[in-house]
């Protein structure tokens, strides 16, 4: 293997724990919510979206994972090639899998918190990481949103799928790298087996996160893990497929 595709050697696990914010109300966590970058950058600008929903979440970690294979261009990716094709998706969906299945045992272990306490956040490669990793867990996770992400139908989700919980796909209908049809696929492959996927469509929007993401984003995290009524009713009044979703 190539050096620049060599794993990161700071821990005995290719993933390693990246910036984080610590739970606003300064005791125990009772959530932990992980962050999975686009590959390219790093766990610091993924972060950052957490600093729009901690205030709401005063009990829950946030915790960006850092990737293992560092990017040609600068920054780091999940997988070892850089090809967009569903083949290398898939391998490099095999290769990177277990590897977030243990940090996340880790993660929650030294929190003392089980997986029901969840939640995973991922923006592209992220989000591909994240449904593919969270819908195979022994237990499940409490919640999982992609950014910009879909799992190609090589992926053989029917035959290993193990935890069902709740989705949140929010995709431009201008993406150029995954195009916004991958992920309607991927949310309708979901709900055929059990999982209750949802989607937000962004007019306009390319491979990208905007404003409107964010906010449904936290909203979504609140109402799942706060448990506020006022958020929930929110989550209800306005979460819905993309087929009547708009903003």
């Amino acid at each position: 293997m190539s050096t620049d595709l060599a794993p990161a050697a700071s821990t005995d696990l290719p993933i390693v724990a990246g910036p984080k914010i610590a739970a606003l109300s300064c005791g125990k966590p009772a959530w932990l919510v992980v962050l999975l970058h686009e590959e390219g950058t790093d766990g610091q600008k993924v972060i950052d979206l957490a600093l729009n929903w901690a205030p709401e979440m005063p009990k829950a970690d946030f915790l960006a994972a850092e990737a293992p294979f560092p990017a040609p261009g600068g920054g780091r990716r999940w997988f070892p090639s850089e090809a967009m094709t569903p083949e290398a998706i898939s391998e490099g969906l095999a290769t990177a899998g277990p590897w977030l299945d243990a940090f996340l045992d880790r993660m929650l272990a030294a929190r003392r918190l089980p997986d029901s306490h969840l939640a995973l956040v991922g923006f592209s490669h992220g989000a591909m990481l994240a449904l593919h990793v969270g819908l195979r867990r022994a237990a499940s996770p409490a919640l999982v949103i992609g950014f910009c992400g879909a799992l190609p139908e090589a992926d053989d989700l029917s035959g290993e799928i193990r935890a069902r919980p709740p989705v949140l796909l929010i995709h431009g209908e201008e993406d150029a790298v995954v195009p916004f049809d991958q992920m309607v696929a991927t949310r309708e492959r979901l709900k055929a087996l059990g999982v209750p996927a949802k989607s937000m469509r962004r007019p306009g929007l390319g491979h990208a996160i905007d404003d409107d993401g964010i906010l449904a984003a936290g909203t979504v995290l609140a109402a799942t893990l706060v448990k506020a009524p006022a958020a929930k009713a929110d989550h209800d009044d306005h979460d819905h497929d993309h087929d009547d979703h708009d903003h």
